[in-house]
């Protein structure tokens, strides 16, 4: 079996010596799965409710615009806390690192100790470590914060989640747009859930049809929650006159 990466001296220093990137997977797979999970909802449920096709169009894309923003204003106040969070803690590190040198040395020592490293070779690695100060605090960060040390951009993570939700949340409107139905809607809206589910296995242990499997099951349940109730409801809406 091919590994990922080679392990010669020249693509390892290659690899290391490149910056982490920000990862935005989570958001795409979030946006994504919410746009149809929600869209298809509201189809199904006016469906379910007997409307008419405008009224399904209508709530559709009120949907894709007001929720699709809504979510990417949660994820970018979301992502700029944490982000600001890993700022401050950075920051307190640094005064800490001035205030009270002996002491954070002490940390790192005990963190390194804690990681199998002891007498000349520890003492080596808190010199090291505390030789420049970024690297220090940085250190810090990640091991007795737990923070991760690179941070995401709100206005990427925020696009990236609206972009996907409207992608993914226009196609069960797209049928009925084309003079289709729920049964056309049902089938498209399906195929992007599993197209989801198998695309982010490339990210996981799982196999590719399992994951898409799985987020299929998860947004035909949420489907058929939204048909039952319009069904259900359809009495008390055709009263309204719509």
């Amino acid at each position: 079996m091919p590994l990922e990466h080679a392990h010669d001296p020249a693509s390892i220093r290659a690899r290391i010596a490149g910056r982490p990137e920000a990862m935005y997977l989570r958001d795409w797979i979030y946006g994504g799965i919410d746009g149809a999970v929600t869209t298809f909802a509201i189809v199904a449920g006016v469906a379910g409710a007997e409307l008419s096709v405008g009224v399904i169009l209508i709530l559709g894309f009120a949907n894709l615009i007001a929720d699709g923003f809504s979510m990417a204003a949660a994820n970018y106040s979301g992502t700029k806390a944490e982000k600001d969070d890993a700022a401050r803690v950075l920051a307190m590190e640094h005064r800490h690192i001035a205030a009270a040198p002996d002491g954070e040395r002490e940390e790192i020592r005990q963190i390194f100790a804690a990681k199998g490293f002891e007498g000349r070779a520890l003492e080596r690695a808190v010199d090291t470590i505390t030789s420049d100060e970024e690297r220090w605090a940085q250190t810090m960060l990640v091991e007795e914060h737990h923070l991760a040390p690179v941070t995401r951009s709100p206005w990427t993570a925020a696009w990236v989640t609206f972009s996907a939700f409207v992608i993914c949340g226009l196609v069960p409107l797209i049928p009925y747009m084309a003079g289709g139905g729920l049964a056309v809607s049902t089938a498209v809206t399906a195929a992007v859930f599993f197209a989801i589910g198998s695309a982010k296995a490339r990210w996981s242990l799982a196999p590719w049809w399992r994951s898409g499997l799985e987020t299929l099951a998860i947004g035909l349940a949420a489907a058929g929650l939204a048909y039952a109730v319009g069904h259900l409801l359809r009495g008390l809406v055709g009263d309204t006159g719509l």
